[in-house]
């Protein structure tokens, strides 16, 4: 029990430091993240008060309001952040992947399935909705990476649905902070062991990148293709 209680009480502070490295990050790209936070729990607590006094039981209603302030201002906090974390991500190379890996459960992400010199890179993954090919980069060079990535998987898996996701701002693109809402949108069409035996036919058929060392998370801006690595398409 005492082994138990030593390690919540390790792990309590771990969490206080990560959302204050979280909070720090956040007002960098939010400056006015605190007052926002600030006056959200103290209208929502206010409001239930003023309902409470006005019921004539102000301490079971500021009791409530305070959870729910406390709540209030976790939400918005939470959502604030994301978007501060995806306005750093937008633009870097590898940024897509990181949000795949984060999609959730039923998902298995594969990233850099194909790249060239120029670090368009297109990532896959694969759901109950079928193959997803997520590509980043140069809108032009990347079309000819997902033409020729489909041709590759048509070889093993032409009875599975294919969808390709093109990441950035522009006309019929998807923005960063949008990938994986749109990913959850698309239809389900395969059951469990469907999804298991499609993923296994890919791995089969191997990666281009499967052997590259590369990093979790964007990749440097500088990074280049090793010479003597596998060829580029």
């Amino acid at each position: 029990m005492a082994r138990k209680e030593t390690a919540a009480d390790a792990a309590n502070p771990g969490r206080l430091k990560q959302i204050a490295q979280t909070y720090k990050m956040t007002r960098r790209a939010d400056p006015r993240i605190g007052l926002i936070i600030a006056a959200v729990g103290i209208v929502t607590f206010g409001v239930f008060l003023a309902i409470g006094f006005l019921i004539g039981h102000p301490i079971y209603l500021g009791i409530l309001g305070f959870v729910l302030a406390f709540l209030a201002m976790a939400i918005v906090f939470g959502r604030r952040a994301e978007r501060a974390a995806f306005g750093q991500m937008e633009g870097q190379p590898g940024a897509a992947a990181a949000v795949l890996d984060k999609i959730g459960r039923g998902w298995t992400t594969t990233p850099a399935v194909a790249m060239n010199r120029s670090q368009d890179v297109v990532h896959r993954t694969v759901g109950k909705a079928g193959i997803v090919l997520v590509a980043e980069g140069n809108p032009n060079r990347v079309k000819s990476l997902l033409a020729a990535e489909k041709k590759r998987m048509a070889r093993v898996v032409s009875d599975v649905p294919v969808h390709d996701v093109i990441v950035g701002t522009g006309e019929g693109q998807v923005p960063l902070k949008k990938l994986r809402t749109t990913l959850l949108k698309l239809p389900r069409v395969l059951q469990g062991p469907q999804v298991t035996a499609t993923n296994d036919r890919l791995r089969a058929m191997g990666d281009l990148m499967s052997n590259m060392p590369l990093p979790k998370g964007p990749m440097p801006k500088g990074m280049r293709m090793p010479r003597g690595g596998p060829k580029m398409r």
